[in-house]
């Protein structure tokens, strides 16, 4: 009997190791390093390749950040995915509530579904065998079984968990999991065959329930009462923020994992060889980007003189590297990150510390995105900034108003729609108009190619927490 397959990809996360170019307003699982598809989108086409095989595309479960929901919606209608359904968590609490939330969410569907679960932000290289080796899990797992995917390890790391297996290195029952080894320990579970954790489950929705309901009742029961409580609008589900506040934060492995294979619940281990790799850090992508002869990955407009084994990443400005080894260099409008190798595990201290300085490049880009298109603050000085900012075609910004500032607007492409106080006007290219400081007011676009404005603003906060929003037609509050 062929399993039904429920795809769930878990979104959450910040990424704050691949700073700058992940931030925790558009965090690594949104990122096409390759230039071809964000990690999200990646995880979602193996999925559905997944069950493709299995007589049925059901539409994915993603679990997100209430946030990042327009990014989430965005990346699927890329993908062509218009019927996809998303959880979106008020806050993070780690991964058994979410893989929580989902498996409530797919009963809802009737049946018991087998839930296939991958992380967002996780590559993979060949990707058949990431399906055979997923669709022998589902079978395991329409057994009953709980099913993880151990990666076979290419070298001893100290950055990942094992997972001991019952027949080393092979499918199997699953002894234990093992936390983050020293070097040492690391070589000796190489050579035993463990396996690496790559976070990747497969097993029935009410597998999953009562196993949490046996170890960790609590978070069970608090989840379930956020998801009682929920709200849907659209594609999005939301459980109730009050509710989903008091769930206790924790993962899967030390939620459930870690407990079963001492408890005789069946559990299974299918190793995976499919050149997995969870882009943990910068030295984590420089493995997987293509290199040239001297062992350099280079993305974006980068010249390389000298150099060797050097990741260089280019997001809009020349940039020229000369005689560097074992180094990463990555390039964005607002930061530049240079870093050896080694130590770029550490660049999470470096956010840490932006953290704690209230610095905004910890959490935005300079170009921001947002559902009705992006903003990108070019240019700022005492009372003024200024912003380049695109619409696309049909999208229209909130109706608002400002108590701190004026706004000049020049169309540069396409049309523009403004509403100021009692006035509507149209808009086209080299043609301006003037905001006045708590006018309520509007940019939309009519057209069918996108709106290019260059906005002037003035006043004496400029702050985007400046922006009262009277009407909005994506449900923003703030």
């Amino acid at each position: 009997m062929t399993p039904l397959l429920q795809p769930v990809v878990m979104a959450g996360g910040s990424g704050t190791r691949l700073w700058p170019l992940s931030r925790s307003g558009f965090p690594k699982q949104f990122l096409a390093l390759d230039g071809r598809a964000s990690l999200f989108q990646q995880a979602v086409e193996r999925l559905a390749a997944l069950s493709g095989e299995h007589g049925g595309e059901a539409p994915p479960l993603v679990v997100g950040n209430d946030e990042h929901r327009f990014l989430l919606l965005e990346q699927l209608r890329e993908l062509g995915i218009t019927n996809g359904t998303l959880l979106l968590e008020p806050m993070g609490r780690n991964t058994a509530p979410a893989l929580t939330l989902a498996a409530l969410a797919a009963l809802e569907g009737g049946g018991d579904p087998v839930l296939a679960m991958t992380p967002a932000d996780q590559t993979i290289t060949d990707a058949p065998a990431f399906v055979a080796a997923m669709r022998r899990a589902a079978e395991l797992a329409h057994g009953g079984a709980i099913v993880t995917l151990g990666i076979v390890p290419t070298r001893p790391d100290t950055g990942y968990g094992y997972i001991r297996a019952a027949v080393p290195g092979r499918e199997s029952a699953v002894q234990g999991f093992v936390e983050k080894p020293d070097a040492s320990t690391a070589e000796r579970y190489v050579r035993e065959g463990y396996l690496w954790n790559g976070g990747i489950f497969v097993l029935k929705a009410s597998v999953w329930l009562a196993a949490l309901d046996r170890f960790r009742g609590d978070i069970a029961a608090a989840t379930r009462a956020a998801w009682a409580g929920r709200t849907t609008d659209a594609s999005f589900v939301r459980p109730d923020r009050a509710a989903f506040q008091a769930v206790p934060a924790e993962s899967i492995d030390y939620a459930v994992m870690e407990k079963v294979p001492a408890s005789g619940l069946p559990m299974q281990v299918v190793p995976l060889a499919a050149g997995w790799n969870d882009l943990g850090a910068w030295d984590a992508v420089w493995q997987v980007l293509p290199k040239d002869a001297a062992g350099n990955a280079s993305f974006g407009d980068v010249v390389l003189e000298g150099c060797s084994d050097t990741l260089v990443h280019a997001s809009g400005r020349l940039v020229a590297a000369v005689g560097l080894q074992d180094v990463v260099v990555v390039e964005t409008p607002d930061a530049v990150l240079v870093s050896s190798q080694s130590r770029s595990q550490d660049v999470k201290r470096v956010v840490a510390r932006l953290e704690a300085d209230g610095r905004g490049e910890k959490n935005l880009h300079r170009k921001v995105h947002r559902p009705w298109g992006w903003y990108d603050s070019i240019d700022a000085g005492p009372r003024f900034q200024v912003k380049r900012i695109m619409v696309k075609p049909g999208a229209s910004l909130s109706l608002q108003m400002h108590h701190h500032r004026a706004e000049h607007w020049i169309v540069v492409q396409g049309t523009a729609e403004v509403t100021c106080g009692d006035r509507k006007l149209m808009l086209s290219e080299n043609q301006s108009t003037y905001i006045p400081l708590g006018e309520v007011h509007r940019l939309s676009n009519p057209g069918k190619v996108a709106l290019e404005i260059i906005e002037v603003q003035s006043g004496s906060y400029l702050g985007e927490d400046d922006i009262v929003r009277l009407e909005d037609t994506y449900g923003r509050v703030r």
